[in-house]
């Protein structure tokens, strides 16, 4: 299995409002190259949280086959659902929560099933704190975020709630 690191990043202008992901991949080829990928797109309508779930998403789906994965994100919403099992814990009871139901259901099931085929772990890291990554994925999320509206896509999800 190729290892892969995903450094992910959201951002929303206004929660809600218009918001972006930025995704950085890093992966060495059997060569021995190091391939750095960068992805972001912006959303219209949308918020912090689906944000930083369409990052993780997106570096997931973006790879081909079956790998190691290390998904790190200043997102304790997206590492806490699973170091802290909370994700166990909704899918149980199905997607319900003692306060209520699980908000942003329709990434966090996109999200799993975009884990199926690889062994993933998180990490969290400090956000804003100076690790380049980290940065990088925030600089990508904001642009999306701060696209001209034309060009900023409707989050179907988000706006079906």
């Amino acid at each position: 299995m190729m290892n892969v690191t995903i450094y992910t990043d959201g951002s929303s202008r206004g929660n809600p409002g218009p918001g972006g992901f930025g995704t950085v991949l890093h992966y060495v080829t059997p060569k021995g190259e190091l391939v750095k990928l960068e992805l972001s797109k912006g959303y219209a309508e949308t918020t912090n949280n689906r944000m930083e779930l369409m990052g993780v998403i997106a570096g997931l789906e973006a790879l081909n086959r079956p790998c190691e994965v290390k998904i790190i994100s200043d997102s304790q919403y997206v590492v806490k659902a699973f170091t802290e099992n909370w994700i166990d814990s909704w899918v149980k009871s199905n997607w319900k929560r003692k306060s209520g139901p699980v908000l942003n259901t329709d990434l966090w099931k996109r999200l799993l099933k975009a884990m199926e085929p690889h062994k993933v772990s998180f990490e969290w890291i400090k956000g804003h704190a100076g690790h380049p990554e980290n940065e990088l994925c925030d600089s990508l999320a904001t642009a999306a975020a701060d696209a001209e509206p034309s060009e900023l896509l409707i989050d179907e999800g988000y706006t079906a709630n």
